[in-house]
């Protein structure tokens, strides 16, 4: 089913139009409700210091720290709020929050959606194949900070390897990275001074350590699929509660989001249904069920040994049903 074919036969302009309404209302909510929880627990985490619970407070802390790219993911795609330059503010304030800066991200984030699964022009996929320790070491974060972490440095240098920024775009990366670098040193700076070792406690460890939580995410929207342009070959939704999908900010409906990215996350729900009615039902997987399937696989052999136009991470009740939409 080629991909650009499908999308048109999934929704009316009408319907298309509706579903892409922005709401600064709902999206405030969001927002709030994400940063309220962050908020409260942070509250709490500063209650357990001292006592066994400092571990649980840290750990839902780290949690809903590194969710907040959902946020950032969003953000980019301005589908937020309504109001444009909201969605800019704010995606740069998380972008820093993340280390992970809100033009960099976005360029490369586009690059993804245009060129899903391509091995050479997917910005979040130019990495070499996965074996079983490159895997682990990105799942548990290790290389995940690394990558973050000395790619902001680079870039700060001026430095610019990556193949999905196009030349016009390197001076406000570069730009953005020294501007996170600067503010990173003011806030190191001011903690030498004070002797506090708040932005540690209450920002860096918990979502250093919790990083393993959000890559159950992360890990589960491609990895495994086709390498073909479609979209419902090459894309996974996540099987998810209704905490999953909150935490989330409704990614786990991730095959109705890449098929049309401009639908808000608070009407991703509705869209994944009108696909479904039309397409049959999308690849979707719990976060545990598929760790466990791709750890097996891996430990048999190399990602670059399975085809890269098949399917090969499935739930071992088997795949999904297609079916054509009508003409």
């Amino acid at each position: 089913m080629e991909a650009s074919f499908s999308r048109r036969k999934l929704l009316t302009p009408v319907e298309l139009k509706d579903l892409s309404a922005r709401s600064d209302l709902r999206g405030a909510i969001q927002m709030g409700s994400h940063l309220g929880a962050i908020l409260l627990v942070g509250l709490l985490h500063w209650q357990a210091m001292g006592t066994g619970w400092v571990w649980v407070t840290g750990a839902a802390l780290g949690v809903l720290l590194n969710f907040l790219y959902a946020a950032q993911h969003e953000l980019s795609h301005a589908t937020v709020f309504k109001t444009r330059k909201l969605n800019e503010v704010f995606g740069r304030i998380i972008g820093f929050i993340q280390i992970f800066p809100r033009d960099f991200d976005q360029i490369m984030h586009f690059a993804h959606h245009q060129y899903t699964q391509n091995w050479e022009r997917d910005g979040e996929l130019v990495r070499e194949p996965y074996t079983i320790r490159t895997y682990l070491l990105w799942l548990t974060g290790i290389t995940y900070w690394r990558n973050r972490v000395f790619g902001v440095v680079r870039r700060a240098s001026g430095v610019i390897i990556e193949p999905f920024i196009r030349k016009e775009e390197e001076a406000k990366v570069i730009l953005e990275s020294r501007l996170h670098l600067a503010g990173y040193a003011l806030i190191a700076f001011a903690s030498v001074i004070a002797g506090s070792w708040f932005a540690v406690t209450f920002w860096l460890l918990p979502m250093i350590l919790t990083k393993p939580v959000h890559q159950l995410q992360n890990t589960i929207e491609h990895l495994g699929l086709s390498h073909e342009n479609d979209i419902m070959e090459n894309t996974r939704s996540t099987r998810a509660n209704a905490f999953q999908n909150w935490l989330c900010w409704q990614m786990p409906y991730h095959t109705a989001h890449h098929t049309f990215p401009a639908v808000p996350f608070w009407k991703l729900k509705e869209l994944n249904d009108k696909i479904e009615d039309k397409a049959g039902e999308v690849h979707r997987m719990g976060w545990i069920e598929f760790q466990i399937e791709v750890i097996g696989k891996l430990m048999a052999k190399d990602e670059s040994q399975y085809p890269m136009d098949e399917v090969w991470v499935i739930p071992r009740s088997g795949g999904r049903t297609v079916r054509m939409p009508a003409e």
